[in-house]
């Protein structure tokens, strides 16, 4: 009898806790520090780091890529660039905003952040059971010649996840080889380069991750802003605003009709345009492991994996980063995010039920940040 009612009792506060969490309607509630047991002191410290140390990049975007990509042979920007904001943010504490900072309601860019929901997709694919399996070869899927040769034939998906494809080859005029090339060499070294094993060379590479990209929506057969938007974005209460957007020349045939294969990022322009408020309801979607609401949205399963460090990269899962190695001292070795270019974040740290969303931000203080919610809570 004793046995029963403590298995009674258990499983009565796992089931309470689990319906009283919180999940944002149209209106998002806020509540205070102090009703959420955190350190005002300190979580106002957190914000000031963010709202006071914006990032170099130049405000006019176009100027910032070329910038920062120049180098890069025949570079030149593909897609659509919009000017960004300034530093701008919000923290959700057990699903509630417990502090924001700057216009949270602007749509800017955010670069490479579009990967992680990328990455989304593809998980979207193996819950569907269109992917079979991540380990399967992709051109078993694509057989348009996107992999042809003994070197493509041997990519999987979770190389392409992992950027360890080593993928060679050019789409939408863009050739991997070009894109970040070595500080050494010149041109014809980079394409005579000596090809990696999948698998075992990690490299950030915007070219293959558009690969990914149009590999999906050969899978999907429909634009994966559609995917997105019917079975994550709408379903978690996103704003009408947001765009996933690919290049004017990366419009392709899907059974007939013309669609854009979208990027994963804003290295050429387009990637995702979306606003703060927008960012925190998907970074609380993985926070709460896949679910929202009564809902599982996508697989438990795959929200664990991408957090999951790759054999060729242990501070990298599936397109997600991880701070498996304590790139970021004194921060929990659990936490793992989303990343762009100019200072953008999607920071997920489940141990606190926490996520902080920070645009625009200095790169070096990101830590700091981070530093000071955690000893905040406690």
């Amino acid at each position: 009898m004793k046995k029963t009612l403590l298995v009674f009792i258990v499983c009565s506060l796992f089931f309470s806790e689990l319906f009283s969490q919180y999940y944002p309607d149209q209106n998002w509630e806020r509540k205070s520090a102090k009703e959420l047991k955190l350190n005002q002191a300190l979580l106002d410290s957190a914000v000031s780091v963010a709202e006071n140390n914006e990032n170099a990049v130049n405000k006019d975007l176009r100027i910032a890529i070329m910038e920062a990509f120049s180098r890069e042979p025949d570079f030149e920007i593909l897609g659509e660039v919009k000017e960004r904001g300034g530093p701008a943010g919000v923290i959700i504490k057990d699903g509630y905003i417990v502090a924001e900072w700057g216009d949270i309601n602007r749509v800017d860019m955010t670069f490479s952040v579009a990967k992680s929901y990328l990455s989304t997709v593809a998980g979207l694919a193996l819950d569907e059971n269109l992917i079979s399996d991540i380990n399967d070869k992709a051109y078993h899927y694509v057989w348009d010649g996107t992999f042809s040769g003994a070197h493509n034939k041997k990519i999987t998906w979770d190389h392409l996840l992992t950027q360890s494809s080593d993928w060679s080859g050019q789409q939408f005029g863009l050739y991997d080889w070009a894109d970040r090339p070595p500080r050494e060499g010149e041109i014809d070294d980079w394409r005579a380069r000596k090809l990696n094993e999948p698998g075992t060379f990690y490299k950030y590479n915007d070219v293959r991750v558009n690969v990914l990209a149009y590999s999906l929506l050969q899978v999907w057969r429909k634009p994966l802003p559609v995917v997105l938007k019917e079975k994550i974005m709408d379903p978690i209460g996103a704003s009408t605003t947001w765009r996933w957007l690919g290049y004017d020349n990366s419009y392709v045939n899907v059974d007939g009709l013309k669609v854009q294969s979208v990027s994963g990022g804003g290295h050429f322009g387009g990637g995702i345009f979306i606003n703060s408020l927008d960012h925190a309801r998907f970074g609380l979607l993985f926070l709460r492991n896949g679910k929202w609401g009564n809902k599982q949205l996508i697989s438990e399963d795959w929200v664990k994996s991408v957090q999951e460090s790759s054999t060729a990269n242990p501070d990298y899962g599936y397109l997600w980063w991880n701070n498996s190695q304590e790139k970021w001292e004194g921060v929990s070795k659990d936490v793992y995010y989303a990343a762009g270019f100019g200072g953008n974040y999607i920071i997920i740290d489940e141990k606190n039920d926490m996520v902080v969303v920070s645009r625009w931000i200095d790169n070096s203080k990101i830590d700091d940040v981070m530093r000071l919610l955690q000893e905040a809570v406690k």
